[in-house]
C-alpha cells in the first residue's frame, strides 16, 4: 500500500452536516451536497477511496401554507430520486404531504446515528420514502402520522437503482408493492434537560404477483405463490435524551405472508438481493454529542448502534450488525468515522438478511464518509 493510501484515512477524519442551503428568494432555497468515502473490509482486498455522491436539494415555503421539497442524488453507478413531494400547511398543527414522502414508522427521523443506519434499513422500514399521500398532525406533546402509498418511488419493482429498500420484482420472487396503509403516533414527555419521545406504528400492505417475470422455482427452491400477497409490520419506540446523551430503544416486527417459502427478495443500490419473510427485529442505540473547539470542528457525536434481526425456519439465520462511531462537524463539512460489524448481515459479508447462505460468521469494515454540504 502506498503513503498516500495509508495516510488517506488519517486525513479523511480530521476533515468533517450541517446543510445550509443557498436562500434563492424568501421562499426558495436551493442546496446539495458532495461526498467522498474510504472503505476497509475483512473480507476482500479492495480498500479504496472514491467519489460516492453528488446530491441537488430544492426546498419551498410560501407564506400561504404551500411547501415542496425535492432531492435528487447522483451516485457512481446509478442515480436515483430521494424524495419530491407538495404540500399544504393547513394550520400550525395540520399538514398534508404529496409525492415520494418519508413512510412514517418507527423511530424518526432514523433509527440510527451512523452512516451505516442500522438493520432496519435494509429491511426497508427506515429512512423509506414511497409513492403516496402523508397526513401529519402535530400539537404541543402529540404527533400523529396517517400515511396512504399506491407503491414504491418508482412503481416499477424490477428496478433495482434505488436509494430506499424496496420489494424487488425478480425470477424467483415475483412481486411488487401495491398499495400500503401506514399509521403513527408518538408522544413527547420533557422535564428541565430529560425528555421522552415514546410510540408505535403500523404498517399495512399488499404485494401484486407478477406474471411476466416468473420462472418456475421461487425464491427457495418453492412454487412462488401467485396470490397477491399481504405484509404487515408493527413496531414500538422509545426515545431518551439526556443532556448530551440520546437512548434509541425499537422493536419491530414484519411478516409477507408467502404462502410457499420463507424468503422475499428487495433490492436498493442497484442490487437484488434476499431476506427472511417474517422476523421480529431489535434496535438499541447509544450517543453522545460533545461540543468542542478544535478549529474548524465544533461538534463530535460518538455513538454505539446495535440491532439484530431474528429470524427462525430452515434456510434462516439471525442478522446481527453493530455501529461503532463518531460523526465529526466543521462547518460545511459533515464526516462519519464508523467500525461496521455484522453477522450474517448484507453489505457486511452477507448475502442477504435473515437467510442463511452457508456463510454466517462475523465480518468488519471501516468506513469514513466526508461530506461537504451547501
Amino acid at each position: 500500500m502506498s503513503s498516500l493510501k495509508k495516510l488517506s484515512p488519517l486525513l479523511l477524519a480530521i476533515l468533517s452536516f450541517q446543510p445550509q442551503a443557498v436562500e434563492v428568494t424568501d421562499e426558495l432555497d436551493i442546496g446539495g451536497a458532495v461526498r467522498v468515502n474510504y472503505g476497509w473490509k475483512d473480507y476482500d482486498n479492495n480498500a479504496k477511496l472514491e467519489f460516492e455522491l453528488f446530491r441537488a436539494d430544492v426546498n419551498y415555503n410560501s407564506d400561504d401554507g404551500l411547501f415542496a421539497s425535492a432531492q435528487y442524488r447522483w451516485y457512481q453507478n446509478m442515480d436515483v430520486i430521494h424524495h419530491a413531494y407538495m404540500g399544504y400547511q393547513f394550520n400550525e398543527a395540520q399538514s398534508l404531504q404529496v409525492g415520494v414522502t418519508q413512510v412514517p414508522f418507527g423511530l424518526l427521523p432514523y433509527a440510527a446515528h451512523s452512516f451505516w443506519f442500522g438493520a432496519t434499513y435494509y429491511i426497508g422500514f427506515e429512512d423509506d420514502y414511497d409513492a403516496g399521500v402523508h397526513y401529519q398532525y402535530q400539537r404541543d406533546n402529540l404527533r400523529a402520522d396517517l400515511a396512504y402509498f399506491a407503491n414504491d418511488e418508482y412503481g416499477k419493482g424490477s428496478r433495482f437503482d434505488r436509494y430506499s429498500f424496496d420489494v424487488a420484482t425478480t425470477e424467483q420472487s415475483p412481486y411488487q408493492e401495491s398499495g400500503q396503509l401506514n399509521a403513527r403516533v408518538e408522544y413527547e414527555i420533557s422535564q428541565n434537560s430529560f425528555g421522552q419521545k415514546i410510540g408505535s406504528s403500523i404498517q399495512y400492505g399488499q404485494l401484486d404477483y407478477v406474471a411476466s417475470v416468473n420462472g418456475g422455482e421461487g425464491i427457495d427452491g418453492n412454487t412462488p405463490n401467485t396470490d397477491d400477497i399481504s405484509t404487515f409490520a408493527g413496531a414500538v419506540h422509545w426515545q431518551v435524551d439526556w443532556q448530551t446523551w440520546q437512548l434509541q430503544l425499537q422493536y419491530l416486527h414484519y411478516n409477507y405472508d408467502v404462502k410457499y417459502g420463507n424468503r422475499i427478495a428487495l433490492s436498493a443500490f442497484s442490487y437484488p438481493f434476499q431476506i427472511a419473510a417474517q422476523a421480529d427485529v431489535v434496535t438499541a442505540n447509544l450517543s453522545k454529542s460533545i461540543d468542542v473547539d478544535w478549529g474548524p470542528i465544533s461538534n463530535i457525536n460518538c455513538y454505539n448502534d446495535y440491532s439484530t434481526v431474528l429470524a427462525s425456519g430452515s434456510g434462516l439465520a439471525d442478522s446481527v450488525q453493530n455501529v461503532t462511531g463518531c460523526a465529526i462537524s466543521a462547518g460545511k463539512f459533515y464526516s462519519y468515522l464508523d467500525w461496521i460489524a455484522g453477522k450474517n448481515m448484507y453489505f457486511v459479508g452477507g448475502d442477504g438478511v435473515g437467510i442463511d447462505n452457508g456463510d454466517t460468521s462475523w465480518h468488519s469494515r471501516l468506513n469514513i464518509n466526508v461530506g461537504f454540504y451547501f
